[in-house]
């Protein structure tokens, strides 16, 4: 009865990818049917650690990751989950012999989404890329590679390159979005700075996180680059 539990946990992965990305999981569609579904499995996993600590605001979103966490060493270590998303990933992770490393940085970089919000230096951004994408890339390369150990290194930088790339991207797209979303407020926003800046007034605030009562980080984020601290107050420090 395993084997029919690890074939319905691996349809779950399937379906995650094929509803959440419909470009990945055409890609995957063209890939050989022997690793087809291990890419699903691996996508499957990453994808729902990263709507834990993106989505789903309005539930302890750290407990949920820690439980989250918890499920998969179980899991790596027994072969088996009740969880089918974390099932079918154990199963990859073993046969292909994931370096469980990786799966430590994925979660490290998953953590600081929870709570780092601003990035100072070159290697925090680098190190949260490598964890956040490269990590994935060096996931998927392993299967690709059907433990050929040899072309694993002979690959592993330029895999590591395509997940920067891809994460980038969606930096990029992501500030669009932001962009977009919050384009009147962002002009509201540099007009009023400005003026406070010329008035050499340090500390000031204008609202909560929130758009039409709903909570936006970007507007959050957008706040911050201009020194605010995420904890707001209705007063200003004029400099003498």
């Amino acid at each position: 009865m395993k084997k029919l539990f690890d074939s319905v946990s691996e349809d779950c992965s399937r379906s995650v990818t094929q509803s959440y990305s419909t470009s990945f999981s055409m890609a995957t569609k063209m890939l050989d049917a022997s690793i087809r579904n291990h890419i699903y499995n691996i996508y499957g996993f990453v994808r729902f650690a990263d709507e834990i600590v993106d989505s789903f605001h309005e539930y302890p979103k750290e407990e949920l990751l820690n439980r989250f966490e918890d499920d998969l060493y179980f899991s790596l270590k027994n072969k088996i989950s009740l969880n089918p998303i974390l099932n079918s990933f154990q199963k990859t992770v073993n046969v292909f012999s994931i370096d469980k490393t990786l799966i430590a940085a994925f979660l490290k970089s998953m953590r600081w989404d929870l709570e780092k919000k601003v990035y100072k230096t070159e290697k925090d951004y680098k190190d949260y890329i490598y964890g956040s994408a490269d990590v994935v890339g060096l996931m998927c390369l392993k299967v690709f590679v059907k433990g050929d150990n040899a072309k694993y290194k002979e690959l592993k930088p330029s895999a590591m390159a395509l997940g920067s790339a891809f994460q980038k991207v969606n930096f990029l797209r992501d500030l669009k979005n932001d962009y977009q979303e919050l384009r009147p407020l962002n002009l509201l926003f540099f007009n009023v700075f400005k003026w406070a800046t010329r008035q050499k007034i340090k500390v000031y605030d204008f609202g909560t996180f929130t758009v039409n009562g709903v909570a936006n980080m970007g507007l959050g984020r957008f706040k911050e680059n201009f020194g605010a601290s995420g904890v707001f107050r209705d007063s200003f420090q004029k400099l003498f």
